[in-house]
Order: C-alpha cells, then sequence, then structure tokens
C-alpha cells in the first residue's frame, strides 16, 4: 500500500540540509579537533656523557584523562629477544605545568602510573643508564651517543598511535645526527615520527659523524654516514655499496622509501634493519683485504634487503607490534634466513664475488647444519618459534647439540626452493617473483603479513605445482636430499669425513655431463 505524497517548502529543505550539514560538521571538527590534540614532545639531553646517563623530558598535554599508564618496550623489532629495557631506567617523576610533584608509581617491570589533571600540561623526567656498546642498546660516552628508541622512549598505553616530536640537545662539541626520523620543518636538531612504531623504527647516532659520497639509485638518494669509521678506500666502498642496492632493488623492482641511510656505529656491534635506514657495524679496516670487503657486502646486503624482506614482506606475527611480550612466528627462516640466501645472491649478482666464492657460501651453512646433531632434533619452523628462548644461533651450553639456527638452514633451504621453481618452470620463474608476488600483494595491496600457508601457496602459485618435499625440510627435522634439488642446476654435493675426528666435510661442485638444460639454470642463477 503507497503512502500519501507530502509536500515540502524548498526554501525549508534547503535550512534542513544546511542545519544538518552544520552539526555533521561541527562533530566532524570536535572529534577531529578531540583527536589531535594531544601531544608528546621529548627533550634528550647529555649533561655528563661519561657517566653513561641520557637525561630525559616528555612534555604532555591534551590529555583529557585523569590516570595514564606509561610504559616502556621490551624488545626492539629486529632483535627478537626480551630487552627489558624500563630496568635502565633511574629517577623518573613526573610534575604538573607548575612544578607541582605529581603522584606515580611503578605498576610493574616496564609500567609507570601518572595521576594528572584532565587537560592540563604535566612533565615526566627520568634518567637512562646507556653503558653496553650493542646495535639494540642504546650507548653514551664522551665521545659519542647511540639512541635506541624502544630504550629511551615511553609510549602511552592505548596511544601507541599518537604522533611524537623528539628534540636532542647534545651540544656543540657533536655536530651531526643520522636517523631515519623526519626533520621538523624550521627547527634545528629536533624531529618528528606519525606513531610510535615510526620513532621505535628510527634509532639516532650523534657525534662527530662522517658522511660519504652519497649516491642515487631509481632517482632515490641512498647516504652513508657513521662514527668512527677508520681508514679505506672510500671510494671504492661506496661504488660496492651502489652495486649491491641496485641489485637488491632489481629483485622487488620498487623502492618504497624517500631516502635511505646506512649509519655505521663502530666496529663489534651488530646489524638491525628499519624502513628506511640500517644500523650496522662498521669498521673501515677490515675493508682493506678481499675477504674483509667481502664480508661487509654481505652484511649490508643483507641488512639492506631486509627493508623488503621483514620490514615490508613480512609474517602475519610482526606487525602491528605487542611491545609487552614476544611476538613469535614461524617463519623467522624466511625474514632471516632466506635474507642470508639472497645477502649471497645479491653480491654476486652484483659482480662483487666470483661463482666459487658463492657456491663457498652456502658450503659453509651446510657444513654447519650437517655437523650439529641438533638437525635431527629441531625444524625450521620450530627454531624460528623458539628463538626467544634458544637465541638466534640456537641452544648453548648443554643443550646446544639439540637445536639449529635459521641463519644457517635457511638460506640452504632458499636455494633447493629457488632451484625446485627454475626447474618446475622450465627456468622461467624463480624465488625473485614469489618475493615479488609477497611484496605486491600482501604489503601493496592487503597492506597486511602473510601466514605460513599463503608463503608456501605463493611459492607454489608461482611453480605452478606442489614444492611438499621441499616444505618437509621446513615443517620436519627430516634430512636433507641436496643433491635431488641441486642436479637440474648440473652441481653435486660431495662428501668427504675426516677419519680422526669424525667431521664431515661437504662441497657443491659441478658434475661432470651437465646438459644444455642444467647449464642454462646455473647461468641463469648465477645472473650471467
Amino acid at each position: 500500500m503507497k503512502g500519501l505524497p507530502l509536500k515540502f517548502d524548498q526554501g525549508l529543505l534547503r535550512f534542513i540540509s544546511f542545519l544538518l550539514l552544520s552539526l555533521i560538521c561541527a562533530a566532524n571538527n570536535s572529534a577531529y579537533a578531540k583527536k589531535t590534540k594531544q601531544t608528546l614532545q621529548y627533550t634528550v639531553s647529555m649533561p655528563d656523557p661519561a657517566s653513561h646517563y641520557f637525561h630525559v623530558e616528555l612534555h604532555c598535554s591534551g590529555w583529557d584523562e585523569d590516570t595514564i599508564d606509561f610504559k616502556m618496550p621490551k624488545w626492539m623489532p629486529g632483535y627478537y629477544q626480551i630487552m627489558d629495557y624500563a630496568k635502565a631506567v633511574e629517577g623518573f617523576s613526573a610534575v604538573d605545568n607548575k612544578g607541582k610533584r605529581l603522584v606515580a608509581k611503578n605498576l610493574n617491570d616496564n609500567t609507570w602510573q601518572v595521576v594528572v589533571k584532565k587537560n592540563k600540561p604535566f612533565k615526566l623526567r627520568y634518567k637512562v643508564k646507556a653503558d653496553r656498546e650493542f646495535v639494540a642498546t642504546s650507548y653514551l660516552d664522551s665521545t659519542h651517543a647511540y639512541i635506541v628508541p624502544t630504550g629511551l622512549f615511553f609510549y602511552v598505553n592505548g596511544h601507541i598511535n599518537t604522533p611524537v616530536m623528539v628534540k636532542i640537545n647534545h651540544g656543540k662539541q657533536w655536530p651531526k645526527i643520522a636517523t631515519g626520523l623526519a626533520p621538523v620543518a624550521g627547527k634545528t636538531n629536533e624531529f618528528m615520527a606519525p606513531d610510535f612504531d615510526i620513532l621505535y623504527d628510527s634509532p639516532i647516532l650523534i657525534g662527530n659523524l662522517e658522511e660519504l659520497p652519497s649516491f642515487t639509485v631509481n632517482g632515490i638518494e641512498h647516504r652513508f654516514i657513521g662514527y668512527k669509521m677508520g681508514d679505506f678506500d672510500r671510494t671504492r666502498f661506496i661504488n660496492n655499496l651502489k652495486k649491491v642496492v641496485e641489485a637488491a632493488v632489481a629483485v622487488i623492482g620498487d623502492v618504497p622509501y624517500k631516502q635511505y641511510t646506512f649509519i655505521g656505529i663502530g666496529p663489534g656491534r651488530g646489524g638491525i634493519e628499519h624502513l628506511n635506514n640500517t644500523t650496522v657495524s662498521f669498521d673501515g679496516k677490515e675493508l682493506n683485504t678481499e675477504s674483509g670487503m667481502n664480508r661487509m657486502m654481505n652484511f649490508l646486503a643483507h641488512e639492506y634487503f631486509h627493508h623488503y624482506n621483514v620490514k615490508r614482506i613480512r609474517p602475519f606475527e610482526l606487525g602491528p607490534f605487542n611491545y609487552d611480550k614476544e611476538n613469535k612466528t614461524n617463519l623467522l627462516w624466511v625474514s632471516e634466513g632466506l635474507s642470508v640466501y639472497y645477502e649471497y645472491l645479491i653480491v654476486k649478482r652484483a659482480g662483487l664475488i666470483d661463482e666459487q666464492t658463492l657456491l663457498t657460501n652456502f658450503e659453509n651453512n651446510i657444513n654447519t647444519i650437517e655437523n650439529n646433531p641438533g638437525r635431527l632434533h629441531q625444524s625450521l619452523t620450530q627454531a624460528s618459534f623458539e628463538t626467544w628462548g634458544d637465541g638466534p644461533f640456537g641452544k648453548q651450553g648443554a643443550d646446544a647439540n639439540k637445536s639449529i639456527s635459521y641463519y644457517d638452514k635457511g638460506p640452504v633451504i632458499g636455494m633447493l626452493l629457488d632451484f625446485a621453481i627454475r626447474n618446475a618452470t622450465e627456468n622461467k620463474k624463480s624465488l625473485d617473483d614469489v618475493f615479488r608476488l609477497l611484496y605486491w600483494r600482501y604489503y601493496k595491496e592487503l597492506q597486511r603479513g602473510f601466514t605460513d600457508a599463503e608463503f608456501q601457496q605463493a611459492c607454489e602459485t608461482i611453480a605452478g605445482t606442489s614444492l611438499t618435499p621441499v616444505f618437509e625440510y621446513v615443517y620436519t627435522a627430516k634430512e636433507i636430499d641436496y643433491n635431488t634439488f641441486l642436479s637440474p642446476a648440473g652441481l653435486k654435493l660431495e662428501e668427504d669425513t675426516n677419519l680422526q675426528t669424525g667431521k664431515r666435510k661437504f662441497t657443491i661442485n659441478r658434475t661432470d655431463k651437465a646438459d644444455a638444460g642444467q647449464l642454462a639454470l646455473l647461468q641463469a642463477w648465477l645472473g650471467k
């Protein structure tokens, strides 16, 4: 049944529409103002660098809560160990905008609760002891400062997406700052991040730093800046590094950042990847031998390729992060192990090593695996999941023979997987195509990580067939049949045993009579 027609005055309709639109805009503006009025501004000072103490102030305003919990992360993305950064915090206190002390109490091992007046500015003050020289910990001495943001800056519980600003008061004796953070326009030594995930992804190096000549790849600037870099051929080093970046970019075919910075933090401190930068141990004296240059290029290729593989092409569990506990995943063999695989290939494709050096890299991994009884006890997925307890290189001490490292088995499985894909597709596809698929589908299109099943599915989609025989070596501790996978590339694994020690030695060699198809697959893999 239809209702009776109704007639309205057009002027009245326009007035009602205008009124409704005004109310909607007012509500949106109110919501926007409420969303954006909260501010967090850090100031870091170093009045006595030799004491190893950073002094930190956090200026807060616009918060309409009366009780706020401030939390410090327990770990740093890229280093899969609980670090308990809050243990280095001392003298935590809070004051209002008139300097009156506020109630602040330590709730647990990484949380401080502060009672404040709603919408009134207040300030936190504390010190952080920084006396361990390591890539995953902040460090300060009389010569330089290195800030790991997860170990220096609190976030407000439930507000990890709040924008944050950082000002560095470093004195005239240290003129340069290296970081992936965006500078604040018109300000000196002030930086901003749109959220704490970006802040925690951007270490800061401060001191008398040296910057090498930059280079461009696909029109994007790449910089290398570091502390106490030593004596070496800087021109050769930068030329080699440019070739490495070019070879890595060619794998994916896209450059997802506006600028990239390699940050050398000094010798013997490790390396960790980030979205638009990496912090790496660097000692130029090591570059004066061919083997030293090769090791450094492998190292930098690995950390650089991580900006694709783990920062963007990532396991589902690695983001958004839970900074309160372990973020366990079965897929570190992909994130780390296959980054080792690609570091070897990238340096070869860059023309910096020969075929034998490439094969020797894999031989070293195979010898480590095959002489470790742990290969019969722990799978790659188990090694990935248990790394938070076992450590990145497996268990130590009495249980050392019951675990493996995904840094060793991962690249070997990568090689077998690559050969299996190339063989199945008559050398038309490779593991490169898998990574391109993961990048464009999961990072670009779906904007999320992938699961264990989705990674295998991506490999099998590219291969056009089941790859179960390879993935059995991922999910189980089954002994590896190397030659089944090496043969299509005209390669073979040969074994000798030291009769005195019982230790086995493995070498990868070309087969005696490789056919045209085997040679073509090998040449394609070698990048020739």
